[in-house]
């Protein structure tokens, strides 16, 4: 029954009789759940955004929100309606911006912050290409592990392998990475090409200092982790991708970083390592600055080139 709700009023919102200009105190009410807030954010006082609901709730023909006394809880029917809703609000914005960057040329500095493999080995092609297609355009590039807060504005736009659950926070899974094992051609040479996971018990082995991810899947697999022979960890990915080329063992790292040194070869292909998700996150206010969704839209489109450059 909740299903043919949210169809029936996905449907009537495609009639020319509905009313548009109700979806952004819907919009406002879903990020903020209190009338107060959404309605401070819109510049409305709150019984017009309280009519606003209840007119919206008419039309539709379903209940979006229950009322209670911390403020507003959006029924499963509005969870569902709001992604269509949201698709179109990011549509709108993007005609915006469009028929905007017509009028002014697209100017200013943009703050990125990634990992630091994604920072230092995967962004300087792109933004080398973002250079030619945005030459006004400037990058501040922040490298880190740690999880910049976009809400707090460290940052415009973050590249992350973790997603955020803010709801003020645009989201949008662009790319997945595949992790996997590999050695430099001259440590092979000297320690032989491991066959089977057991092998690793006899090699060299390159992991973090604090985190356990290799330990974790080991013995998620059957094997003591504490007999694997750890001769190099760091926590910084960099320093361990350039120990797999130097030689010092056997690491794990993303398939687009291992593909940057044909001397490093792939190891175990039928082991079962992680795939990652990554997350391009800006704040939903993107839609009122140009600039910032001018280089969100090309990173969403030119990261995923160039990843697949590299498969």
């Amino acid at each position: 029954m909740k299903c043919n709700n949210v169809h029936n009023a996905y449907t009537f919102m495609n009639r020319s009789s509905f009313d548009w200009h109700l979806l952004p105190s819907f919009i406002a009410l879903l990020d903020h759940l209190t009338l107060v807030k959404a309605a401070k954010q819109l510049g409305l006082s709150q019984p017009t955004l309280g009519r606003h609901l209840l007119e919206l709730e008419e039309q539709l023909g379903v209940v979006l929100f229950e009322r209670t006394g911390r403020g507003l809880v959006p029924t499963p029917q509005a969870q569902q309606l709001a992604v269509h809703v949201r698709e179109m609000d990011s549509q709108a914005a993007s005609i915006y911006r469009l028929a905007k960057s017509k009028k002014q040329d697209l100017k200013g500095r943009v703050r990125i912050t990634a990992s630091q493999t994604v920072a230092c080995l995967l962004l300087p092609a792109i933004l080398e290409k973002m250079q030619d297609a945005f030459p006004e355009i400037d990058i501040d590039l922040v490298s880190s592990n740690s999880v910049s807060n976009l809400l707090l504005r460290e940052a415009d736009i973050a590249l992350r392998m973790v997603r955020p659950n803010q709801i003020s926070l645009i989201t949008k899974k662009i790319a997945l990475i595949q992790i996997v094992a590999c050695a430099h051609s001259s440590y092979l040479k000297k320690h032989g090409n491991p066959l089977a996971m057991a092998d690793l018990l006899n090699h060299r082995m390159i992991g973090s200092d604090t985190y356990a991810e290799i330990e974790t899947q080991a013995k998620s697999l059957g094997f003591d982790p504490l007999k694997l022979n750890f001769s190099f960890r760091s926590d910084d990915y960099i320093a361990q991708w350039s120990a797999i080329k130097a030689g010092l063992g056997i690491g794990f790292t993303a398939d687009y970083v291992a593909a940057k040194d044909p001397e490093v070869q792939l190891l175990l292909p039928k082991l079962k390592l992680p795939i990652l998700p990554m997350w391009l996150t800006v704040h939903r206010e993107i839609k009122n600055n140009g600039l910032i969704r001018a280089v969100y839209d090309f990173l969403a489109k030119e990261v995923p080139n160039e990843l697949n450059e590299h498969a």
